[in-house]
C-alpha cells in the first residue's frame, strides 16, 4: 500500500460545528476511496479555532508560535488537503483567510485540494466558485473539480443518502485519484547547502 499524508483544515468557530462535521465526513470518504486505490492516508486535522491567537500574532510580528508552526509544516508536507470554512458575509471566514495569509506562498503549489464550505442557507453556495476557488488558484493549488457545500437543511434525516452524500463521495474519489497518481510531497530544507562545501572553499 502507498502511504500519503492528508491534512484537513477546519475553520469552524463553535464546538461542535457543522464545519467540523463536514470535514469529518469528507476525510472519512477520502480515506475509503484512497484505500480502494491501494493508498493509506495518514490524516491530520488542523482546527483553526485553536490557532486563532497565534495566527493574529503571526500577522503582527511575522513569527509563528509553536502550534501554528507545526500546522504550517504539516500543510507544507501534506500530499493533499481538505479545506472547510463557514461562510460569513458571502465569503470565507476571516480566520480561514488569515491562516493562508501566514502560510508560505509556495506551500500549496500543485498540491491537490478539496474545497468545502458550510452555511445556514443554500443561497451562499456560490461562495465556492467566487471566493474559494480564486483564492486557491492564486496559491497555485491543484483544485479538485468537485467542491462541497452544506447548508443547514442538508443535515436532515435524508443527508445520509441524499445529494450531499453523493457529492461528498464524488469529491473524495477525485481527491483520492489525484493523491494516488502523484509522488509524495517533498519538503525542501531552506537551510540546506545547494553546492558542495569543498567546491565552495576552492572558490574563495
Amino acid at each position: 500500500m502507498k502511504q500519503r499524508k492528508l491534512v484537513v483544515i477546519s475553520a469552524g468557530l463553535s464546538q461542535p460545528s457543522s464545519t467540523r462535521l463536514l470535514a469529518d465526513q469528507l476525510s472519512a470518504a477520502a480515506g475509503g476511496a484512497a484505500a480502494r486505490l491501494g493508498v493509506t492516508l495518514d490524516v491530520q486535522f488542523v482546527e483553526l479555532r485553536d490557532l486563532a491567537h497565534e495566527i493574529t500574532d503571526n500577522m503582527l510580528t511575522g513569527f509563528p508560535g509553536t502550534s501554528l508552526k507545526q500546522a504550517q509544516e504539516a500543510v507544507t508536507a501534506a500530499d493533499a488537503l481538505i479545506t472547510v470554512t463557514p461562510v460569513f458575509s458571502a465569503s470565507y471566514s476571516g480566520l480561514f483567510k488569515s491562516f493562508f495569509d501566514v502560510l508560505d506562498k509556495d506551500a500549496l503549489v500543485d498540491k491537490p485540494v478539496l474545497l468545502a464550505a458550510t452555511a445556514g442557507t443554500a443561497r451562499h453556495s456560490l461562495v465556492l466558485e467566487h471566493a474559494l476557488r480564486p483564492l486557491f488558484s492564486y496559491l497555485r493549488a491543484a483544485i479538485i473539480p468537485t467542491s462541497v457545500f452544506a447548508a443547514s437543511d442538508d443535515w436532515g434525516a435524508n443527508s445520509v443518502e441524499g445529494p450531499l452524500r453523493a457529492r461528498i463521495d464524488r469529491a473524495a474519489a477525485e481527491l483520492a485519484r489525484e493523491t494516488e497518481r502523484r509522488e509524495p510531497a517533498v519538503v525542501t530544507d531552506p537551510f540546506a547547502l545547494t553546492a558542495n562545501f569543498e567546491d565552495m572553499l576552492k572558490n574563495l
